[in-house]
């Protein structure tokens, strides 16, 4: 029984505060928490649909995919929609289970604004990487080689690496972020392809993002810090406020 009790406890030291916050948040507004996580949903399977039809198929393409082939102000006009365009050679259920399980959970734990500026921002990561990635040729370290300009680079999949790793970070699920992290390092070791390559861009970028939310919560309460407790990132982590029984409170004294 003692290690199903040690692996109880390390669940929920791993996950405990972000299930109480989800929890929360469904309970509290039910859909509504995740509704554009829902619309998200709708858009990439609509995208889906239509791309495969053969009167769709070059209105998704010249509107939602992104190639290095393509000028650059064209990409990054493209790039907003090409996160809900589905990759044409994955299942498209794949790519919905993502988007609602991953997206669904940052709306509710970081707000709609900063989970698609997260998302966008991973996404703009891996597509500006290819760009740097081509430039510098396949002997470069980071380099790639000029075939990978001609493919076309959609899905919603740097944005859920991206968030994944954020959330992770912010609730301090540090297990579950280094095992995203290495699956993504070890994506690349095995096919060594343009989408892994771009994931490990995504996190890079948004583990710089962690970092900066870290210094400014350190700046900005350093002694909560101190304290060993969690950050107020903007969003509510489930754990109940602190409070003392020891001590009688006085008319002026704080209960936390």
């Amino acid at each position: 029984m003692r290690p199903v009790r040690a692996l109880r406890g390390a669940a929920r030291r791993e996950w405990g505060p972000l299930l109480a916050t989800v929890r929360a948040g469904l309970t509290a507004s039910r859909l509504r928490a995740i509704w554009m996580t829902l619309a998200a949903v709708c858009l990439t399977a609509l995208l889906h649909t239509v791309q495969n039809q053969s009167w769709g198929f070059g209105a998704v393409h010249a509107l939602g995919t992104v190639r290095v082939e393509d000028p650059l102000w064209q990409a990054l006009l493209r790039t907003p929609l090409s996160l809900f365009v589905p990759a044409l050679d994955l299942p498209v259920r794949g790519a919905l289970g993502q988007i609602l399980v991953v997206f669904g959970t940052a709306e509710i734990c970081l707000g709609r604004r900063r989970t698609l500026a997260i998302a966008y921002t991973a996404t703009l990561a891996g597509t500006l990487y290819a760009r740097i990635g081509v430039a510098l040729g396949p002997d470069g370290l980071f380099g790639l080689p000029a075939s990978d300009a001609r493919i076309v680079d959609t899905g919603p999949s740097a944005a859920v690496v991206g968030l994944a790793v954020y959330v992770c970070c912010l609730y301090r699920a540090w297990f579950t972020d280094a095992l995203v992290i290495a699956a993504m390092v070890v994506e690349v070791a095995l096919k060594n392809n343009l989408a892994g390559k771009e994931h490990l861009a995504a996190i890079a970028v948004v583990l710089v993002l962690c970092a900066v939310t870290a210094i400014r919560h350190r700046r900005r309460h350093p002694r909560r810090l101190d304290q060993g407790l969690r950050p107020e990132t903007g969003a509510r982590s489930g754990a109940p406020p602190i409070r003392s029984s020891n001590l009688r409170r006085g008319p002026t004294q704080r209960t936390s």
